[in-house]
C-alpha cells in the first residue's frame, strides 16, 4: 500500500477541489434561493421553491448521473469535474436555502419595523439589518451542511472522477488490502470534516455567536 500513497494523495487532491468549488457553488445556490423564496416578485419565489424542492425530493447520485450520462444525449456534455462540483453544491444548496430562508424570517418583527420607520428601503434593510443578524444564526447549520458536502464528494467517483474514493478502490482491487486502504480513507473524511467544524467554531467566534457563550456558563 505505501508505494500507492502518491496515487491515494492525487485522489485527495481531486476530493479537496471537488468540496472547495462545491462548497462555493453550495454558498452562492443557498442563498439565491433562499433569498429568491422571499422575493416579491412571485415567478422569482415560484423559481426558487421549484430549484430547491427539485434538489431536495431527488437523489444526489441520479442527480449526477442525469447531469453527466443523459445531457449528452441532448447535445450538452458537461465536464466531470463541473458536473461533480455543481450537482452536489446545488445540492447541499438546496438545502442550505431553507436555512437561509429561515433565519431571516426568524429575525424579530421589531427589526423591519425599525428599518421601516427609518425609511430604509426593503433591499436596505436586508443589507444593513436582516441579513446580518440572520447570518450569525446560520452559521451552524452551514458547518453541518459543509461537512455533508465534504461526505458527498465520494458521489463523484460515479462519473469517472478520480478521487479518493475511487483511487481507493483501485487500490484496492491490486492489493486486497481493504482495513488498511478503506481505514485510511475513513481517517482522511474525519479529518476533513474536523477541518471544517473548526473553520466554522472560528468564525462563530468571531462573530459572537450566543450558543458559544451558552455553553462555557
Amino acid at each position: 500500500m505505501l508505494e500507492r500513497t502518491g496515487f491515494l494523495l492525487d485522489g485527495l487532491l481531486v476530493t479537496l477541489e471537488v468540496t472547495g468549488a462545491g462548497l462555493v457553488v453550495a454558498a452562492l445556490a443557498a442563498f439565491a434561493g433562499g433569498l429568491g423564496q422571499l422575493a416579491p416578485a412571485a415567478p422569482v419565489r415560484v423559481l426558487a421553491r421549484g430549484y430547491v424542492q427539485f434538489f431536495r425530493g431527488t437523489s444526489a447520485l441520479v442527480q449526477l448521473f442525469w447531469f453527466y450520462f443523459v445531457l449528452p444525449h441532448f447535445g450538452v456534455r458537461l465536464d466531470a469535474f463541473v458536473v461533480g462540483a455543481g450537482v452536489i453544491g446545488l445540492n447541499v444548496g438546496a438545502y442550505g436555502a431553507e436555512v437561509v430562508r429561515g433565519a431571516i424570517t426568524a429575525v424579530p418583527r421589531g427589526q423591519r419595523e425599525a428599518a421601516r420607520a427609518l425609511n430604509l428601503t426593503p433591499r436596505q434593510a436586508l443589507r444593513h439589518v436582516l441579513l446580518p443578524q440572520a447570518l450569525v444564526a446560520m452559521l451552524p447549520p452551514f458547518g453541518n451542511l459543509a461537512i455533508e458536502l465534504a461526505k458527498a464528494t465520494a458521489l463523484v467517483s460515479m462519473i469517472t472522477l478520480r478521487d479518493l474514493t475511487r483511487n481507493a478502490r483501485t487500490v484496492v482491487a491490486e492489493t486486497h488490502e481493504q482495513a488498511a486502504v478503506y481505514g485510511a480513507v475513513l481517517i482522511v473524511y474525519f479529518a476533513l470534516a474536523m477541518a471544517l467544524t473548526g473553520g466554522v467554531r472560528r468564525l462563530e467566534r468571531r462573530f459572537g455567536y450566543p450558543g458559544l457563550g451558552e455553553a462555557r456558563q
